[in-house]
């Protein structure tokens, strides 16, 4: 049985965690980076900037996780959006797919047609 001192400094150090093997031959183990836990995956590459959900061709919604072609169609036939909360209410993508897109993507409305340049509401006749 191991004396009282080395058995306390033994049950502290499993206690605390640390690891009292090292040895000098450790040292380069020590040294190796650890691999990054699953949780730290590269994920996927996302765009560079918003996409706009009105405006964006099929190649650009399919940079967006889990925009396949058939996403993209349907994205596409069912424009223009007033906001991009409509892609999940109108079940145009899944709500899994509509969770992970909505900060990558917006939906910039078009200008209105005979708009007038000052400024100003177009008058009724």
């Amino acid at each position: 049985m191991p004396s009282r001192p080395i058995f306390f400094v033994l049950v502290a150090a499993a206690l605390l965690g640390s690891d009292l093997s090292l040895a000098a031959g450790d040292k380069a183990r020590d040294a190796a980076p650890a691999p990054a836990p699953a949780s730290q995956a590269k994920a996927p590459a996302s765009p560079a900037k918003l996409v706009d959900i009105n405006s964006a061709s099929r190649a650009e919604l399919k940079t967006l996780p889990g925009i396949g072609d058939a996403e993209a169609d349907r994205i596409i036939a069912a424009r223009p959006y007033p906001s991009k909360a409509k892609l999940g209410a109108d079940k145009v993508v899944t709500d899994e797919t509509y969770l992970a897109i909505r900060s990558l993507v917006v939906a910039v409305q078009p200008p209105e047609t005979g708009s007038r340049t000052d400024g100003k509401a177009p008058t009724k006749p």
